[in-house]
């Protein structure tokens, strides 16, 4: 796995990015939490980024937990707060929920749950698979009409905030030949099985749910439920955001990581 590291000492905070994107997601996040004195950790999860993709591995939810708890060892972090956008935040609840030791803390971004996993867009991709595949070229940029739509409907102003530089940055690890039936494998290995076990009521860190509002991908009820779900869980929703809230609001999300750092757990 890829793991870019910013700071040292202080809390460690793992970053965790979705489906579409990778640890590039967190460029203006990672450094306002080096400067406040930690150490940020923005990862790309397994088949993504600059990460490895062997054909024949798991990207499952449960398996990226998994890959996870195995970086923090490597990586000697103990313990953290870990923050997810999207399937991220679906990866931090597992690992929140199997290895309780690993989890200080918990935000959670536009994440998909109960009957809403995966959302929208992978549900989309899951259902025309073979449609997609067959209407992409097979050309170096055959990815590029899929992960263009998942980004543009990721924010809620796509104009500013998603520009055609900013999704070619994006699509930089599906460009190949192989890049779409990478990313349709990615999408088809999402999948709500991963989660059923996984009881929110037994997760007892703070938990901070930040909710773009302009989610074009997921019911905004699924924030509510999130939070009454959790123990300990405050709601916070940013009603000029999409999904993207750290390419969106990137200083609203700053303040809101490092405001919730100094608060303490429900007693």
């Amino acid at each position: 796995m890829h793991v870019e590291r910013f700071g040292h000492g202080g809390t460690a905070v793992i970053l965790i990015h979705g489906f579409g994107t990778c640890s590039f997601l967190w460029r203006n996040v990672a450094p306002a939490i080096t400067e406040a004195g930690h150490t940020a950790y923005a990862v790309d999860l397994f088949g993504h980024g600059e990460s490895d993709r062997p054909f024949d591995a798991d990207f499952g939810i449960a398996a990226q937990s998994e890959y996870l708890d195995a970086a923090m060892t490597a990586l000697r972090v103990a313990r953290g707060i870990v923050v997810g956008v999207d399937i991220g935040g679906d990866v931090a609840l597992r690992l929140a929920a199997t290895r309780p030791e690993r989890v200080e803390k918990l935000v959670l971004i536009n994440t998909p749950a109960f009957d809403e996993i995966p959302a929208r867009d992978i549900s989309q991709m899951q259902r025309s698979t073979a449609k997609f595949a067959f209407r992409t070229t097979r050309g170096i940029l055959g990815a590029a009409p899929l992960v263009e739509g998942v980004l543009k409907g990721s924010v809620a102003d796509p104009e500013t905030h998603m520009p055609v530089k900013l999704i070619a940055r994006y699509l930089a690890p599906f460009v190949g030949k192989d890049g779409v039936n990478h990313l349709l494998a990615l999408a088809s290995s999402i999948t709500a099985a991963d989660m059923e076990d996984v009881d929110l009521k037994t997760i007892h860190v703070p938990a901070l749910i930040v909710w773009g509002d302009r989610d074009e991908w997921l019911d905004p009820k699924i924030a509510d439920r999130l939070v009454n779900a959790l123990p300990d869980g405050r709601l916070v929703r940013l009603p000029g955001a999409g999904r993207l809230v750290p390419e969106e609001a990137p200083q609203q999300m700053n303040e809101l990581i490092l405001e919730f750092m100094k608060r303490r757990a429900v007693a």
